[in-house]
C-alpha cells in the first residue's frame, strides 16, 4: 500500500497577511495556500513543519489523515472563550489533548486504526463541514468536549470508576458538524447512544425568544453599538456565539445535574450490551422472516383445502388431465394436486380411499418414469 498523507488548516477568526502567506510557502513549495487556509497531500516526504506550530502562530482548526489508520483534528480558542482548566478537565488522554498559550486554547482529537483507512475518507470539504462545531462551543454548546472525553473512554483511556463529566443536551441530536466529526473520528455509535439516554433534547435546553428580547433590551447600549460596528468591520467571526456564551453565562445550566453522572465503565457495559442487543436482533430478524414466510405457506395451504374439498372428484379429473399432457410443468402441478388430496384424505380420514385412488393412477401410468420419480420424490406411495 503506498503512503498517502494529507493536510488542511484553516484561519477562521481573521485571514493570513501577506507576510505570513510567504512564510508559509517558504515551507512548502507545493502546497494550496490562499488568505485563509493551507493544504497538501504527500505521497512520498512529509509536512517539514510542526502542525501544532502552526495552529499556534496561524490557523484556528487543522484536519489531519494518512492511509495508515491516522485521523486528527486541532481546533484553537480563545481563552475568554475556553477556559484552559475546562479543557483539561475533557482533554487528557491520548486520544484529546489540549494545550495552551497566552492567547489561545487548543484541542486535539486522534482517532487511530492499525489496520488502516480500508474505506478511503473523502477528505475534499471534510474541515470545512467539522469547522463549525467551534463556534458552538464558543457559544456555550459543550457537546464538542463531552465528544472528545468519550472518545477517550472508548479507548480506555479512563479508569472504570472515571467518573462520567455533566452530561450536554442534544446528544441523542448531533448538528451535522459534530455528527462529521464523531463519524470522522470513528466515535462507536453504540456509545454515543449510551451516553445520550441522560441528555436532554435541545428543544428543551435552547432558550425562548422571549428570554433573549429580555437579555438583549437589558444589554448596555455600548455593547450593542460595538456588536453592530464588529459586524459592519466585517468582524462578526465568532460574535454570535461569543453572545450566546455570554447570555448563558446567566441562565440555567442546560447539562444534566452532576448527581446523575455515570462512570467510563458502565457508559462502556451500557454500549456492549447494545451491541449485543442489535447483534441479537439481526439474528433474530432471519428467523422471523422464514416462520413468517412459513405461516403464510402452512394458511394458502389450508385456504387449498378448503377450497378442495368442495369437489375432489373435479380435482382427481384435473390430474388426469395434467399427465395427460406429458408435459413436465404439468406433471409438477399434478404432483402438487395430489399432495393436497393427500392431506385433504389424512385430515378427513379418508387415507384408504386416497391410496386406492393413488394405486390406480400409478398403474395405469406405469410407463411414465419421469411421472413415478416424480411421484417418488414426493412421498405419493
Amino acid at each position: 500500500m503506498s503512503e498517502y498523507q494529507y493536510y488542511e488548516f484553516v484561519a477562521l477568526d481573521r485571514t493570513l497577511t501577506a507576510e505570513q502567506q510567504r512564510e508559509l510557502r517558504a515551507v512548502s513549495s507545493r502546497g494550496r495556500i490562499t488568505s485563509s487556509g493551507f493544504a497538501n497531500d504527500y505521497q512520498w516526504g512529509d509536512l517539514k513543519a510542526d502542525p501544532a506550530e502552526w495552529m499556534e502562530r496561524y490557523f484556528d482548526a487543522h484536519l489531519y489523515l494518512a492511509n495508515w489508520g491516522t485521523r486528527l483534528i486541532m481546533m484553537r480558542f480563545p481563552r475568554a472563550a475556553l477556559a484552559p482548566e475546562t479543557a483539561d478537565e475533557f482533554c487528557a488522554g491520548a486520544s484529546a489533548r489540549s494545550w495552551t498559550t497566552p492567547t489561545h486554547v487548543i484541542l486535539e482529537l486522534r482517532s487511530e486504526n492499525e489496520g488502516g483507512d480500508e474505506d478511503w475518507w473523502e477528505e475534499t470539504g471534510t474541515l470545512t463541514a467539522i469547522a463549525p462545531v467551534r463556534a458552538e462551543l464558543v457559544g456555550g454548546d459543550r457537546r464538542l468536549l463531552y465528544l472528545a472525553w468519550l472518545l477517550c473512554a472508548q479507548n480506555h483511556e479512563w479508569d472504570d470508576d472515571e467518573p462520567e463529566p455533566p452530561v450536554p443536551a442534544g446528544l441523542a441530536d448531533l448538528s451535522g458538524p459534530l455528527r462529521t466529526l464523531t463519524d470522522f473520528l470513528r466515535l462507536d455509535p453504540d456509545l454515543l447512544a449510551a451516553a445520550a439516554t441522560a441528555s436532554r433534547s435541545m428543544t428543551e435546553a435552547a432558550p425562548s425568544a422571549a428570554a433573549l428580547r429580555r437579555w438583549v433590551k437589558d444589554l448596555p447600549v455600548a455593547d450593542k453599538d460595538e456588536a453592530l460596528l464588529r459586524v459592519l468591520r466585517g468582524d462578526a467571526g465568532l460574535l454570535r456565539a461569543e453572545l450566546l456564551q455570554r447570555f448563558r453565562g446567566g441562565a440555567e445550566d442546560e447539562e444534566a445535574p452532576a448527581g446523575q453522572a455515570r462512570t467510563a465503565g458502565e457508559l462502556l457495559a451500557a454500549a456492549e450490551a447494545l451491541w449485543a442487543a442489535r447483534q441479537r436482533k439481526a439474528r433474530e430478524r432471519p428467523a422471523a422472516g422464514q416462520a413468517r414466510r412459513a405461516e403464510a405457506t402452512a394458511a394458502a395451504r389450508r385456504q387449498r383445502l378448503d377450497d378442495l374439498v368442495r369437489d375432489p372428484a373435479r380435482a382427481w379429473t384435473q390430474v388426469e388431465e395434467l399427465i395427460a399432457t406429458k408435459r413436465p410443468k404439468d406433471y409438477d402441478t399434478a404432483v402438487t394436486l395430489l399432495q393436497d388430496l393427500q392431506a385433504l384424505a389424512a385430515r378427513d380420514d379418508g387415507s384408504a380411499g386416497f391410496t386406492e385412488r393413488l394405486t390406480r393412477l400409478r398403474e395405469r401410468h406405469a410407463r411414465k418414469v419421469s411421472l413415478l420419480d416424480r411421484f417418488e420424490r414426493a412421498r405419493l406411495i
